[in-house]
């Protein structure tokens, strides 16, 4: 190796290593270490083909990612006999196959998502030219359930696809999955298909008390997750569905030796391994730690803004605190998301209260609310 490319690397190193410090607006769990199975990054390993079968080629992780995929289920109880599922490249690829799915189930269905659902949904409804009718959103993200009524009510011949959202991408939303059942009884719905896309509180909402109850013991066909919050150094998720859904489009593909069941061909075979090591020496218990830390948290930043009157507001059962647009300096620092006149933290593993009382600290400052910093810094040293 060169001195140049040498040099190039140790700056590109640097400069990640310091933007990992400061990184607050988007859901990446930074606090992972994988170099005990970085010697496999040394092999191509790929998934091709469905994860159940065992194809021609040798150089694949599949005994890994079966043994992911039976962990999530056991979470979102669904009997091994039943599910399948599949390791994507992300919560996208899990949106996708979600509908792809329910749009050969129900040809002449029609879509329903809130304005607050991640912009992967529309697309899904482009590709797979599906009717797509936007449900308004609660001010606090949520599903506009009266509004939703009123779409049903006007289609009631038509079957329905609903894309329920575990954790909106802007304000950590959870619609409620009851009262859209209770709507679809009451409108005499019975073709539907329910897709929850729970990209962001998947590994979340299920380790909570008193958090809503969403798996397969309700009437729901599929769900798509993104590994962000176990973390991985390479973009990943898991999507999970009845098995019965997914026999209504597989094909046999000779080439392979396997079944084409997914939506890509050639899938990355080192995600299964790196959401393997991570389940493994984290368990349940490990997750429903992690979950509850950054839960108290997100209720930490938010009680720190809101006690001093700091425009902000915060979910049940979520990680994401929004508040008001702070300056263009602290917003580049911090890599916050912005939407409109307001940004938010996602409150990961790596956002620990020192951390969060650091940037309180310097948002008071550069608000020019110069004695509320001084008073937020004095209590800090209680906490």
């Amino acid at each position: 190796m060169s001195d140049k490319v040498a040099k190039e690397l140790a700056d590109f190193l640097l400069q990640i290593e310091q933007r990992s410090q400061f990184h607050a607006g988007y859901p990446y769990n930074l606090s992972c270490d994988y170099s005990a199975i970085a010697k496999f990054f040394n092999f191509l390993l790929n998934n091709a083909g469905d994860p159940y079968i065992e194809p021609d080629f040798g150089l694949h992780s599949r005994k890994f990612e079966q043994e992911v995929l039976s962990f999530f289920a056991h979470l979102y109880k669904i009997p091994e006999n039943q599910f399948w599922g599949y390791i994507t490249a992300g919560g996208t690829e899990g949106n996708l196959y979600g509908m792809f799915l329910a749009r050969e189930i129900y040809p002449n269905g029609i879509l329903y998502s809130s304005e607050d659902s991640h912009y992967s949904i529309p697309k899904a409804a482009k590709l797979f030219r599906i009717q797509h009718n936007v449900v308004n959103s609660q001010i606090n993200g949520e599903m506009n359930y009266e509004h939703f009524e009123k779409l049903i009510s006007e289609n009631r011949s038509y079957p329905a696809i609903i894309n329920l959202n575990i954790g909106t991408t802007v304000k950590g939303a959870i619609d409620n999955l009851d009262k859209v059942l209770e709507i679809l009884e009451r409108n005499q719905i019975k073709d539907y298909y329910i897709h929850c896309d729970a990209a962001l509180s998947g590994l979340i909402l299920p380790f909570l008390d008193g958090a809503p109850q969403v798996n397969f013991q309700k009437p729901i066909d599929s769900v798509a997750i993104s590994a962000k919050f176990i973390g991985s150094p390479l973009p990943c998720g898991i999507v999970l569905t009845k098995k019965k859904w997914v026999e209504k489009v597989e094909t046999a593909i000779e080439y392979i030796g396997s079944t084409d069941t997914t939506i890509l061909g050639s899938r990355n075979g080192h995600t299964p391994l790196i959401l393997w090591y991570a389940t493994k020496t984290r368990g349940y218990d490990g997750l429903a730690r992690e979950a509850k830390t950054c839960i108290d948290n997100a209720q930490y930043l938010f009680q720190q803004l809101q006690i001093r009157e700091y425009p902000c507001m915060l979910n049940n059962f979520s990680n994401t605190v929004v508040f008001q647009k702070p300056s263009q300096r602290l917003i580049k620092k911090w890599q916050l998301a912005i939407f409109e006149n307001w940004v938010h933290i996602v409150v990961m593993q790596n956002i620990d209260r020192n951390k969060i009382d650091a940037f309180v600290s310097e948002l008071l400052l550069e608000e020019g609310l110069v004695n509320n910093a001084e008073n937020f810094q004095r209590q800090s040293v209680l906490h």
